[in-house]
């Protein structure tokens, strides 16, 4: 059965460059390996995978995966200055549609954008859109900013007049240090599915899905606590007024007009995931080559799922909402 990865990273060495220089981020070594580094603390490792294409495809072919829409992985370009942040986009972007010519059966990518900055982040992506993006990745917050900031507001405009899809990602919660989230990985186990959770849940309740309906919305790792914690969420709008402010309709409805990936890391978890965001909706996503981003162990917890869900995660639903 074919199969469409639609969360898997890549990076490019001029953005690795840059951001192990910078102040917030750096350099870090944990057991050996280069990491990029937070507040002087490993936070995300710098895999050779990440910076070559043709050990990729061979991955992918190892693995059984026919396509897959690659994007850059947290924290983006949103630490970077105008010049700096302009610069590394048009670099990830021009590198991602060049790969994009050399293998046309096998790779994709979403568009990087400056969303700290809206005017070049439209300009940028209606260049990389001209050039073979076939959606955009956003971070499920920009440096601190939520994704319903008013800054951001032309920029989902004119992703919506589009009908883009739209991978929102984890990244560094702004609370990361005060909350000591680089001990264990808890960043990575737990911090990134609260970023998560808490973004789309203010998208929700903010309105933000009345005001832009033609959007494709994608969740990543199955929702983050969303699917567990929707009777909550539906709970709060019924009984507590200041949740039913700007929605007219529970938060489990919104949460049926989105797109998740697979990457639940166990078969209930994604059985859950389609229960509440709806059998057609879920997409297989791998991660790779992060250390827990295996395509084939993220294979082989779709296949343990019943087979009647197998064709829409593995590709079906992907084609349609990328237009494949």
């Amino acid at each position: 059965m074919e199969v469409i990865d639609i969360h898997t990273h890549m990076m490019g060495s001029t953005w690795v460059d840059a951001i192990t220089s910078h102040k917030r981020y750096g350099l870090a070594e944990l057991n050996g390996k280069k990491m990029i580094a937070l507040g002087g603390k490993p936070y995300i490792p710098i895999e050779d995978e990440m910076l070559d294409y043709e050990k990729r495809i061979r991955d992918m072919d190892a693995a059984g995966v026919d396509l897959a829409i690659v994007s850059l992985t947290t924290p983006s370009v949103y630490w970077a200055d105008k010049e700096l942040a302009v610069k590394l986009s048009v670099s990830i972007n021009n590198e991602m549609a060049e790969q994009q010519r050399i293998y046309p059966d096998r790779l994709r990518f979403f568009a990087t954008l400056p969303w700290q900055f809206p005017d070049e982040a439209i300009l940028e992506l209606d260049r990389a859109l001209m050039d073979g993006a076939v959606g955009v990745f956003v971070g499920a917050n920009i440096e601190g900013a939520s994704l319903t900031d008013p800054l951001f507001k032309t920029v989902w405009r004119r992703i919506d007049e589009k009908s883009l899809p739209v991978l929102v990602h984890p990244g560094p919660l702004p609370v990361a240090d005060e909350m000591n989230l680089s001990q264990y990985n808890l960043m990575q186990s737990v911090g990134f599915m609260c970023d998560t959770t808490i973004s789309i849940s203010r998208m929700i309740f903010d309105g933000f899905f009345d005001i832009y309906q033609r959007l494709k919305i994608i969740v990543s790792h199955v929702g983050g606590t969303l699917p567990y914690i929707v009777g909550r969420l539906d709970a709060c709008y019924e009984f507590m007024a200041p949740c039913r402010e700007n929605i007219n309709q529970k938060p489990s409805e919104y949460l049926r007009m989105m797109y998740y990936d697979s990457l639940g890391f166990t078969p209930d978890a994604i059985k859950l995931c389609l229960e509440v965001g709806g059998s057609e909706r879920v997409m297989y996503g791998s991660d790779y080559p992060h250390l827990i981003g295996q395509m084939d162990l993220a294979k082989e917890r779709v296949n343990k799922l019943p087979s009647k869900y197998h064709k829409s995660i593995f590709n079906k639903a992907a084609r349609t909402i990328f237009s494949l």
